[in-house]
């Protein structure tokens, strides 16, 4: 086994671990509320939760295959001309960069972080810190983390995945910056005419 095959199966462990469980663990014992807030709707909202659920599906199905089963991964249709030392170290160095970025991201937000929306709160609007630069930090760090995954393996399913991220995200984004034009109006608007939605 190469580095990549042994490093990226325990790096994206701790990765989910840390981003959506402990994390989502801190916000339960600081604010008594449970952060998931995807329900199982048909509304487009929920519909993108279960999409969230098949993106790490398939980003386990890449890297599981590349690590534990190298002939199963060429079912995936590896992009032969990409499979580069140097874009591995790319890749990886934007997946741990992104992986900072996103944990940052998450304690600047404070009591505010959920993972989707919770209609029936009024949370806090962040301005200060990375929201100075981006509106959608956290979603910028995320996908950010899929397409170093696709750096660093390069196939049909992880490019696949990578779309779907950003397709799904920019649905994701665009309802959450109804809510939240709808609780804090002219302030969200305003901070809206100065900050980027990605960068």
């Amino acid at each position: 086994m190469n580095f990549y095959q042994i490093s990226l199966p325990i790096f994206t462990l701790i990765y989910l671990l840390q981003v959506f469980v402990i994390q989502s663990w801190i916000q339960y014992k600081k604010t008594g509320i449970k952060p998931y807030a995807f329900g199982n709707s048909d509304k487009a909202h929920d519909y993108c939760g279960k999409v969230y659920k098949y993106l790490v599906l398939f980003t386990w199905l890449s890297i599981g295959l590349y690590s534990f089963y190298p002939k199963g991964y060429e079912l995936l249709i590896p992009v032969k001309y990409l499979e580069h030392s140097w874009l591995q170290h790319l890749g990886f160095g934007l997946a741990f960069m992104s992986f900072v970025w996103i944990v940052i991201a998450q304690n600047q937000m404070s009591k505010s972080w959920r993972i989707g929306i919770n209609y029936e709160e009024k949370t806090e609007l962040m301005q200060a810190g990375l929201f100075k630069v981006s509106r959608n930090p956290i979603f910028l760090g995320v996908l950010i983390s899929y397409f170093g995954t696709f750096l660093i393996i390069p196939n049909a399913l992880s490019f696949a995945t990578f779309l779907l991220t950003f397709v799904t995200l920019q649905i994701q984004i665009r309802l959450e910056e109804e809510y939240l034009e709808g609780i804090h109006q002219d302030k969200y608007i305003k901070y809206k005419s100065k900050v980027r939605r990605w960068i």
